[in-house]
């Protein structure tokens, strides 16, 4: 039987959006989630669901219907297909794809929060993985953006863990990606050496704009290929980052006004026309439902024998497809 907790509207309350004021009402619950409660037609005010921005006059009852909070992730082993590279008893390399979640995440739902991860294909996989990073990130020592693919490497036990993580911290990891970027980049090389920290109004972006609180950020960049299209100007580079931030490439490279391309929350546009066309025809127009960012190589001593492990993952064929429909168009 559904759960509904009432709350009466003080007069006070007049004039209060109802998703602000149920957000103080709820003890650790989030203005966010209270909006989700709402869309999900959770909430009722004297007996009718309402929206979000519903102002409130005083005196209403508020009914929530259900558990508040949604309930907590759990990491699950699903049989997904990995793409592994390499692996023994301290380690693996696997190349994961665009467009799947390292480990569990928001979602409305449970299947959207907790479906179809690396961390779920790797339980599903493995009897064993390092428990360093908690139960939701078994075998988890850095991570790569859901809509980026690449090579990640997974640790199988606590000892490995450790030692890869103080690789990481020590810059010890050479870390190479791949990536379309928007624009002709003027110099051939160079490096960004730009603190990242968290965008004060926009908190799902970062930025290089703020003058403190950043954390030292190094990407070091080479273009490969330079492409005059008929959907415009852009650079393939490569870029070796000695920091691994968030979204640290897509970052420094919009920073430098050269967004990657599919990347709409750093400013690349959602869809790239033809420049010129005949009087009358509709333009050719070209996107990519993913970044075009490619974690392609790694190179880093085994945590165990010392050994140099480097490894390598080709462009994935949607990119390889995207680069040759672009070269082509006329």
């Amino acid at each position: 039987m559904t759960e509904i907790a009432t709350y009466s509207v003080s007069p006070e309350a007049a004039g209060q959006r109802l998703d602000a004021w149920l957000a103080a009402q709820l003890d650790g619950v989030s203005r966010s989630r209270v909006q989700m409660l709402l869309s999900q037609g959770s909430v009722f005010v004297d007996g009718k669901p309402v929206k979000a921005s519903f102002k409130l006059r005083g005196g209403e009852a508020v009914e929530v219907h259900g558990e508040p909070l949604p309930p907590p992730l759990r990491a699950m082993a699903e049989a997904i297909p990995l793409d592994i590279l390499y692996e023994d008893d301290d380690l693996s390399v696997v190349n994961k794809p665009a467009g799947m979640m390292v480990h569990a995440g928001s979602g409305a739902t449970d299947d959207a929060r907790n479906r179809g991860t690396l961390v779920n294909a790797l339980l599903h996989h493995y009897r064993q993985l390092s428990s360093t990073g908690g139960e939701l990130r078994p075998g988890i020592v850095h991570r790569l953006d859901k809509q980026t693919s690449g090579l990640i490497i997974i640790a199988r036990n606590d000892a490995a863990h450790l030692k890869l993580a103080d690789m990481f911290s020590r810059r010890q990891m050479r870390k190479t990606y791949i990536a379309l970027v928007h624009g002709a980049v003027k110099q051939d090389a160079g490096t960004i050496h730009a603190a990242i920290s968290r965008d004060a109004i926009r908190r799902t972006r970062m930025t290089t704009r703020r003058a403190t609180g950043g954390r030292t950020a190094i990407s070091h960049y080479e273009v490969v290929r330079r492409i005059d299209s008929a959907f415009g100007k852009f650079s393939l580079v490569r870029v070796q980052i000695e920091t691994g931030r968030t979204h640290q490439i897509r970052v420094h490279m919009a920073s430098i006004g050269h967004s990657v391309v599919g990347d709409t929350l750093y400013g690349a546009p959602a869809h790239m026309a033809v420049g010129k066309k005949s009087k009358g025809a509709e333009a050719e127009s070209i996107s990519l439902d993913r970044n075009f960012l490619h974690a392609a190589e790694l190179a880093f001593a085994h945590p165990r024998t010392g050994k140099l492990l480097e490894l390598s993952a080709p462009l994935p064929q949607e990119l390889e497809d995207f680069l040759a429909r672009m070269e082509t168009a006329k």
